[in-house]
């Protein structure tokens, strides 16, 4: 029989101490962990873990070679399908992907996969960078409108195919979300940075600062030469509650929240002069990833006291579960049950106090969660001095609303084939956030990389 081998906890800093630095959280397996983790793996000849990748990576046998000590091929076998293996492995919900489907889960724990992905991706990268095999040039221009998970991916599969391909982003600095919205403690900025280096050397051309739309258009592209264009420009408009006083000073939307303390540096302050106050206590409004990383965000920046404010139960969070606890050891504390229904500010209009109704749960909703009703006469008021809105994003309008011939559903999402991921609009492709509306970076790397398919059928056929 063989032997139960317990899952291995991933080593983490002192919660009290990493609540006031940003340095990564998790700190990674060792050689030796990694490989015990591995050995727990089934080897199993019908590998129902690939199936819950979006990006179809080969799990078995990148774990076999963990498990063998041959830590460098482990890294090769990611790279075969993964353009983003040191990301994926911090940040991809596995728990409802890859090992959810494993099978040692259904009467054990399963086979921690994404700890080892980021084990062996960071081999890797420690050990400099492997050999690029660049193809024969094929003779076709791609233009990637967007920078983030997914336009990286699609990038990077399609450079694989010899295609010449170029990345228009928008900001200073590629990466999407992996840069503005994630927080250096849970994913360091030098890893994707690591990654997207890779993908130059795979012949990639990023151009920054370069906002389509604006500078040029889709149409005006395609006009120059290039043979087809995919779209992945996100959810980057954030939502609101549309209660009174959300206009006042010290109310941020966690886009932009993030975005200051991400790409401007924030948290090295004052070696870079572009602080975020967040005074002493801070309310933040939703209970997904973004409002925790927002929450553990505030206390580094200096906030003692922060709260989750979230109208329905501890059940319903969609924020991952490790990201709760990690919040929980830090000191933010949940306000369940709760929903804000009024800002209000000093004669400076900034916020003092956030007024609040307590809730329970009755009937599902549409989506299958209990909705949430208000329960009479529960009103109190919160002493807050900041208030952190983070309770989902739009499709930003900007190349949408400057490209005609693009179909769109209601919410401004660009419609496409589901198989193909072609648009309405011939030869352009679109895949991520801009199609779905906010999801995770897997997902999106899933699209891009589905695309990057459709795309090679295409200039054939073309």
């Amino acid at each position: 029989m063989r032997e139960k081998i317990a899952r291995h906890d991933m080593p983490c800093q002192d919660p009290v101490t990493r609540a006031r630095n940003f340095e990564e959280v998790a700190l990674g397996y060792s050689e030796e962990t990694a490989i015990a983790e591995a050995k727990r793996c089934l080897q199993c000849k019908k590998s129902l873990c690939v199936t819950g990748c979006p990006v179809e990576v080969q799990i078995p046998e990148f774990i076999r070679r963990i498990a063998e000590g041959d830590f460098a091929a482990a890294g090769e076998v990611l790279k075969q399908k993964n353009s983003l293996p040191a990301v994926c492995g911090r940040v991809c919900p596995q728990e409802s992907q890859c090992e959810s489907k494993c099978v040692l889960g259904i009467k054990d724990e399963p086979v921690a996969i994404g700890r080892l992905e980021r084990f062996a991706a960071d081999y890797q990268l420690a050990r400099g960078k492997s050999k690029v095999t660049i193809p024969a040039p094929s003779g076709k221009r791609i233009a990637i409108i967007g920078g983030g998970p997914a336009g990286l991916t699609c990038a990077g599969d399609l450079a694989k195919s010899g295609h010449a391909v170029t990345v228009f982003e928008a900001l200073h600095v590629a990466g999407g979300v992996l840069m503005y919205g994630i927080p250096q403690f849970r994913l360091p900025k030098e890893v994707v940075q690591s990654e997207i280096e890779n993908l130059r050397d795979m012949g990639v051309e990023i151009k920054v600062d370069y906002v389509v739309g604006k500078i040029t258009s889709v149409d005006e592209l395609m006009a120059t030469g290039y043979d087809a264009v995919f779209l992945g420009t996100g959810a980057g408009l954030p939502n609101f509650m549309g209660i009174p006083g959300e206009n006042l000073n010290g109310v941020y939307s966690a886009n932009e929240f993030l975005t200051r303390t991400n790409l401007m540096k924030a948290y090295r302050f004052p070696d870079y002069a572009t602080p975020v106050k967040v005074g002493k206590r801070v309310a933040v409004l939703g209970a997904g990833n973004v409002a925790m990383d927002s929450a553990r965000t505030s206390l580094r920046l200096g906030a003692e006291e922060v709260y989750i404010v979230y109208r329905r139960s501890r059940t319903e969070m969609p924020a991952r579960h490790e990201e709760v606890e990690h919040a929980e050891e830090e000191g933010v504390q949940l306000m369940l049950l709760t929903n804000p229904t009024r800002i209000s500010g000093d004669e400076r209009s900034w916020v003092h106090s956030m007024t609040c109704l307590c809730h329970e749960l009755g009937e599902p909703d549409e989506s299958g969660r209990r909705s949430p009703v208000a329960i009479p006469g529960s009103e109190f008021e919160l002493a807050v001095d900041t208030v952190i809105v983070a309770i989902g994003q739009g499709p930003n309008p900007l190349v949408t609303k400057s490209t005609p011939g693009l179909e769109l559903n209601k919410r401004g999402n660009i419609i496409v084939d589901q198989e193909t991921m072609e648009t309405s609009k011939p030869g352009v492709f679109a895949g991520g956030d801009i199609v779905t509306g906010a999801a995770t970076v897997i997902l999106a790397m899933g699209a891009g990389k589905k695309a990057a398919a459709a795309i090679n059928d295409y200039l054939k056929n073309k």
